[in-house]
């Protein structure tokens, strides 16, 4: 390949890489035409997925300032650039990946940083969009409103920030705050006397017609 083809190409992943919402890389050795044809179709909208040569997707890469995942390119390299929904595009890999062995995930990034595949199996692990959603606004207490917000954030980012609500929630109840009384027989005024025999008022005189 021409120097000029290569920097062409160099700068085309980069584009691929800084427009995605996260990169898969995956390993295609053994995979017929045939088998990429159909995983590109299993992808739907949500990613790409193109054949890279190594040396190009690692120049690319770091331009792209994606470095933790440069030793990622060995072997024969295919990259899905996820232009969706990233829990679609993780769940279409894995279930292809399961199917059929040639394919295998390597890694990928997400976020700002590299993921590992027991990271995007988790992520394709994920509820669908409309359980989640669902859940945020048990979360939020029934607010629907907030959780409406966040119908266009992808699924991952709405995982993260159930968890997060539930996660706090629970250590609330564990953890109840220091001015709600923890035993239900403990006056809630600590004013309040606690001997039953001592008059609720001082000022007044239990006997009235006492001198």
């Amino acid at each position: 390949m021409a120097k000029a083809d290569k920097a062409a190409a160099v700068a085309e992943i980069t584009e691929q890489f800084k427009a995605a919402t996260a990169t898969v890389v995956t390993e295609y050795r053994g995979l017929t035409v045939a088998n990429l044809a159909e995983l590109r179709r299993s992808l739907g909208g949500s990613a790409t997925y193109s054949v890279a040569k190594n040396t190009l997707a690692k120049r690319a890469a770091s331009e792209a300032g994606l470095d933790d995942i440069e030793e990622l390119f060995v072997g024969p390299t295919a990259i899905a650039f996820v232009t969706g929904e990233p829990v679609d595009a993780a769940k279409a890999l894995k279930t292809f990946a399961k199917e059929n062995k040639a394919l295998v995930i390597k890694g990928g990034y997400m976020d700002g940083r590299a993921l590992s595949v027991a990271e995007i199996e988790r992520i394709a692990d994920l509820e669908s969009r409309e359980v989640l959603l669902a859940k945020l606004a048990g979360a939020m207490k029934g607010n629907l409103a907030k959780a409406a917000a966040l119908f266009n954030a992808p699924a991952s980012q709405v995982a993260r920030l159930v968890a997060a609500l539930q996660e706090k929630r629970q250590a609330t109840e564990n953890h109840p705050a220091p001015d709600q009384p923890e035993n239900p027989d403990q006056p809630e005024n600590p004013d309040q006397p606690e001997n039953p025999d001592q008059p609720e008022n001082p000022d007044q005189p239990e006997n009235p017609d006492q001198t």
